[in-house]
Formats: structure tokens, C-alpha cells, sequence
């Protein structure tokens, strides 16, 4: 991933509600340092791991390589399982205390990915402020600190979202 030829994607205001399930929202940072703290953000529709881990997996491993585990929060997806096959590969789920804020990808054996995750029910703009934030090559925030500036309507960072909310309330 280099910054030559980059033009970013902004997402429109209606597109969490556009796309269906099975649709990765998700943004990487550009360049190939990885010095930031994050390595890219996700925006979910729902805590449902069976519905939202595939299509990230799929997104990943078209820009990674293959994925081989995902570390998730337990308190914040609903039944991880300990492995699910995505495109016809295994990809081990592991539950770490990382905060519902983050999601931990490996590729290969020890190269890791950490992404900053969305709540589900979060506005547009919001989310997209959040998200270009999280993916900025300098970035040093944590992802905690970044959704508590950015959400204003949320208490804390898992927004006390119902995991099969799939869009923002009053929608």
C-alpha cells in the first residue's frame, strides 16, 4: 500500500444504510511505514461476528495477503466461534480483553494489524471523521480517544449499541 496513485474514498452520508450485509466498510492506512498506532479503521453493521468477520476477511485478504486470526473482544460480539472458513481458508477467532474499540488481525504468523472499530449504530459523519483520523500516517490517539471525540452521543466508546442494530437509531 503506497500513497502513489491514492485518491481517498469518502463515504456518503447513506452508505451505512445502503450496503447490505456482507459489505466491509472499512479504510487502511496508505502508506507502507505502519509507524502509527493504528493500522486502519472498520465500520460494522452489526456485533454479529458470523455476519460482519467474513466480508473484513475478504477485504483484508485482498490488500494483506491471508488473514490466518482475528482477535475480538468477547463482551462486545455476540458467539465468537473458534474459527470460521472464509473463502475456502481457516481463520482462528481469538477473545482478548482489547476493547470493543479494536479489532487485532494477523497475517501470517506474527505480522499484526490493529483496526479501530466503529460502533455500528454511529452517523456517517461521525464515522467518517473518525475513521480518516484513525488512518492518518501520524496518528498516535488510541482508539478509545478517538471515538470518545468524535462520537458525541456515546457514553463510551461500544456506544451501548443492541448487537443486531444494524442502523443508527432514528433512521
Amino acid at each position: 500500500m503506497t500513497d502513489a496513485g491514492f485518491s481517498p474514498r469518502l463515504l456518503p452520508d447513506e452508505v451505512h444504510r445502503a450496503v447490505g450485509p456482507g459489505t466491509a466498510l472499512l479504510r487502511l492506512e496508505t502508506t507502507g511505514s505502519r509507524q502509527s498506532l493504528l493500522d486502519g479503521a472498520w465500520w460494522p453493521r452489526s456485533r454479529d461476528v458470523g455476519r460482519e468477520i467474513p466480508p473484513l476477511i475478504t477485504a483484508l485478504t485482498e490488500h494483506l495477503g491471508p488473514i490466518t486470526r482475528v482477535g475480538l473482544d468477547a463482551s462486545a460480539w455476540n458467539g465468537i466461534p473458534t474459527r470460521l472458513t472464509v473463502d475456502d481458508r481457516v481463520v482462528h477467532l481469538d477473545s482478548f480483553p482489547v476493547g470493543d474499540d479494536t479489532v487485532l488481525i494477523t497475517r501470517g504468523d506474527n505480522d499484526h494489524f490493529s483496526l479501530m472499530v466503529v460502533p455500528p449504530a454511529t452517523t456517517p459523519e461521525a464515522a467518517r471523521t473518525a475513521m480518516a483520523r484513525a488512518v492518518h500516517a501520524d496518528n498516535v490517539t488510541q482508539a478509545a480517544e478517538i471515538l470518545l471525540a468524535e462520537l458525541p452521543h456515546a457514553a463510551a466508546p461500544s456506544g451501548g449499541t443492541s448487537p443486531d442494530d444494524d442502523e443508527a437509531p432514528g433512521r
